[in-house]
């Protein structure tokens, strides 16, 4: 039994990816693009073994049930056909960052599942194959295969809907992300994905701006235009809450603490301390700023916050190998 061991680190989406077209493939509706964080990530080993009875999943030390272990085995599956393998798996999974509370853990979870698959089944998949497999476990995971800003192209089917990398972020770049809450959120992004796209009246024309964000956005990375990028992103983010909010029922994930955090990013600004705020389906805020501001940044939130809620987090790398 020879155990592989693989790190991916969380994404946080700027451009965002809100809503699938095809669910079972899990093909989006619009395309995204996203900054890869060095604070947060995942550590998963794989190994495969003839003497257990079936596939067992450790998340966090913690012995996981039946559902928990039956996706991860339905994604190991893909794995273990090409390589012609039929033994159960011992997989161990941790998460450095807290598991379902709009952090990005599935990102960095299914990425980490993927590459520790993939060493595991000595498949020698290409890091654009591993997106294409990531992306079945989880639709933002597709994107943290790589580092810094990355965008996972919407394609045509399944055969092309994978990430690629846009720019190292080997610039002025860095992200306070503000924990307002790191409990479980109680209406999952799948769920609350699913319930936007059929009843928000506000959908199409998300689609319609978000492709043209994209675009913008770009541009921006390329000419490291950083107030255009974080105007871009603060724009985007808000877009994708009011979606949301004309859902039937309405959905906010934010907590009074978001608001609060919204608004102090908006007075940094007005003070000449350029600052850009941008949130998943979860209550915590992230404030997309320059590296060289983020200790500013944060002790200005610590006015407000615990220091303990305020993480300062550089541009994360791709998919590593821990362990031969």
């Amino acid at each position: 039994m020879t155990e592989k061991k693989v790190r991916a680190h969380t994404n946080i989406a700027l451009i965002k990816y809100w809503g699938k077209r095809d669910e079972k493939l899990i093909l989006p509706a619009s395309s995204s693009l996203s900054l890869t964080l060095d604070a947060f990530y995942t550590d998963t080993s794989v190994a495969f073994d003839s003497s257990i009875q079936q596939d067992t999943f450790y998340l966090n030390g913690v012995l996981q049930n039946d559902v928990a272990t039956k996706k991860v085995s339905h994604f190991l599956d893909l794995f273990r056909k090409p390589a012609g393998i039929h033994s159960p798996a011992l997989i161990k999974s941790t998460n450095f960052v807290p598991t379902a509370a709009g952090l990005a853990s599935s990102a960095s979870g299914m990425a980490a599942l993927a590459g520790a698959a993939n060493e595991a089944c000595n498949l020698q998949l290409t890091k654009r194959e591993l997106s294409l497999f990531a992306r079945k476990g989880s639709g933002s995971a597709t994107r943290s295969i790589y580092g810094g800003f990355v965008e996972w192209q919407m394609g045509t089917s399944s055969t092309d809907s994978y990430a690629v990398p846009i720019d190292d972020a080997d610039w002025d770049i860095g992200m306070l992300v503000v924990v307002v809450n790191s409990r479980q959120k109680e209406i999952s992004s799948r769920e609350g994905m699913k319930n936007t796209v059929k009843t928000s009246p506000f959908y199409s024309g998300w689609l319609e701006s978000t492709a043209k964000d994209l675009i913008e956005i770009k541009d921006a990375i390329y000419s490291h235009d950083f107030q255009k990028m974080g105007e871009i992103t603060e724009s985007n983010g808000m877009k994708m809450h009011g979606t949301m909010l004309g859902a039937n029922p309405p959905l906010s994930y934010w907590e009074p603490d978001s608001v609060v955090a919204m608004q102090l990013v908006r007075q940094l600004r007005q003070e000449g301390l350029p600052c850009y705020f941008t949130m998943d389906a979860g209550p915590n805020v992230k404030v997309l700023c320059r590296l060289t501001d983020s200790d500013k940044i944060k002790k200005r939130f610590e006015t407000h916050f615990d220091s303990d809620q305020l993480i300062i987090a550089k541009p994360g790398e791709g998919l590593k190998v821990l362990s031969e």
